[in-house]
């Protein structure tokens, strides 16, 4: 049966539909994988999106160089675009593997994916011509294609990221653009010579092959290229809505990783849980209720249980399946003494900021541990305005402790923390050690009342039962050298003007 124009302008609208939808997804696949692989969420974003658009008006400027043949070079776009698409996030992955420089090819991808989707509106839209006048046309078409990226945007952000992930989500993108633009083609076929059709034909066969292999070993090429990064076997590898968690092994020890960066080792955790727990806790009186922000992992909440005069522990942390693994994984369970399931823990799914925004409950300790603050997303829980929440949420006579970084490797971004405590009204009182698999590393004590190092040195830490820290390393513990650089202009960190996450970007840590 033959088809009517009207038949053919709906097939080239909902092509430039899908093409809208797994355009803007593709792109925010790739944005994501950069922020994992190189950092900095709000710039990866930024330059990889205006990077899409600027590839596309590439695009729109080479499409005036076709004149023939408009509706064959159309499908050949479409079935590019749904290779590239797919197989965008393993292309990045085996990058980020096999070099240090994965920012190149996640880049290019961004490029040639803006590029065809810039040849293919044009193209649709002279193609288009001929079915619709000139007033409908273009008002169908772009209209069609930004309903698209609206849809993609929600798909990716309620569907893809948090239950397909950035291993599936692509394929899934690339087998709707291939099945919509196969569509397209079988209605416009009658416009395409007999010979172009074979060929067209054969490569659907091709590209749905390539994409259908892609996806049944897309798991084991994405190990490949993360394995590649860690000098341990990867156990557990999972990108969640908030962030990269994987799990490696050597010999008996298990090493945590967030978006590649080492938050703990089962080698020695207890090198840095231990004086992070004990000295804020020692410093404190009245020891009731207790809130952990972070530590998901469950090693602190292990060390607070040994306390028996704690009557309630609130632990918040953003990500449920770090929740979820420090609850249920047998590798956290034997390591925080399945801490997270004794019956005066509470845990709680949320952004630490909202939660003590919100919150009318007033705490002995609050203990921070998230991970360091090396974008503007993290930032935020390093801020003027987070520590006066903080003070506010802490008793009278309560103690404050967060992890600072380390002192030697982003020495500015150590003071900055300090200095910011100090301006949301905190007494403060820095402290560090060396963690053998994380180097020099360190927390800030904060108090409303003045707080000194013959406090700390007083601490009583009698039946703790602690493998590390004793009486005798609390004075190294507060001891600190000379800054290795300039402190002196270093400024307060606040949400309106973030400077924690610029200083920590500024460390030296090619000597990490």
């Amino acid at each position: 049966m033959k088809t009517t124009n009207k038949q053919k302008s709906l097939a080239l609208k909902i092509a430039l539909f899908a093409t809208g939808f797994s355009g803007i997804v593709a792109e925010y696949v790739l944005s994501t994988l950069a922020s994992y692989f190189i950092g900095n969420a709000i710039l990866q974003f930024t330059l990889i999106v205006s990077i899409m658009l600027f590839a596309m008006g590439l695009g729109s400027r080479l499409s005036k160089s076709f004149n023939k043949n408009i509706i064959f070079w159309f499908v050949i776009i479409e079935l590019t675009l749904s290779i590239l698409v797919s197989f965008s996030a393993i292309a990045s992955y085996i990058a980020f593997g096999i070099t240090n420089n994965s920012w190149i090819v996640i880049y290019l991808l961004s490029i040639a994916i803006g590029l065809l989707i810039g040849l293919e509106i044009p193209f649709a839209t002279r193609i288009n011509n001929d079915y619709e006048e000139l007033r409908l046309n273009i008002s169908n078409i772009l209209e069609k294609d930004y309903f698209g990226s609206l849809v993609g945007g929600l798909f990716f952000a309620f569907v893809g990221l948090p239950y397909l992930g950035l291993t599936y989500t692509p394929f899934v993108l690339g087998f709707i653009n291939l099945i919509i633009s196969f569509w397209l083609f079988f209605v416009l076929k009658d416009v395409i010579s007999k010979r172009l059709q074979k060929g067209l034909f054969i490569a659907y066969i091709i590209v749905f092959l390539t994409i259908l292999f892609g996806c049944i070993f897309a798991k084991p090429l994405v190990l490949f290229g993360e394995q590649s990064k860690y000098k341990d076997k990867i156990v557990f590898s999972e990108q969640t809505k908030y962030q990269k968690i994987v799990i490696t092994k050597w010999k008996e020890w298990n090493s945590l990783y967030i978006n590649g960066n080492q938050q703990l080792s089962s080698f020695d955790e207890f090198l840095y849980h231990e004086p992070m727990v004990h000295s804020a806790l020692g410093l404190t009186k009245q020891k009731q209720n207790i809130l952990v922000l972070g530590g998901g992992d469950g090693c602190i909440v292990r060390e607070l249980l040994k306390y028996p005069t704690i009557k309630n522990i609130d632990l918040v942390d953003l990500d449920a399946k770090m929740l979820e693994l420090g609850k249920n994984n047998s590798i956290f369970t034997r390591l925080n003494n399945n801490a997270l399931n004794n019956s005066i823990v509470n845990t709680f799914t949320a952004d630490a900021f909202t939660y003590l925004e919100t919150s009318t409950k007033k705490y002995d300790v609050i203990l921070v541990d998230l991970p360091d603050p090396n974008n503007v997303d993290l930032n935020k829980l390093y801020t003027k305005e987070f520590y006066k929440l903080c003070y506010f949420n802490l008793t009278q006579n309560g103690t404050f402790i967060t992890q600072s970084g380390s002192p030697y490797y982003a020495t500015k971004a150590f003071y900055c923390v300090d200095k910011t405590l100090k301006a949301a009204g905190f007494e403060t009182l820095p402290l560090h050690n060396q963690v053998l698999t994380l180097g020099e590393w360190s927390w800030v004590i904060g108090k409303k009342e003045p707080i000194t190092k013959t406090a700390l040195e007083s601490i009583n830490l009698k039946n703790l039962k602690l493998k590390w820290l004793s009486k005798d390393a609390f004075p190294a513990l507060s001891g600190f050298g000379k800054p290795l650089v300039d402190t002196t202009g270093i400024e307060v960190n606040t949400i309106f003007s973030p400077k924690l996450y610029i200083y920590y970007q500024q460390g030296n840590w090619d000597l990490y």
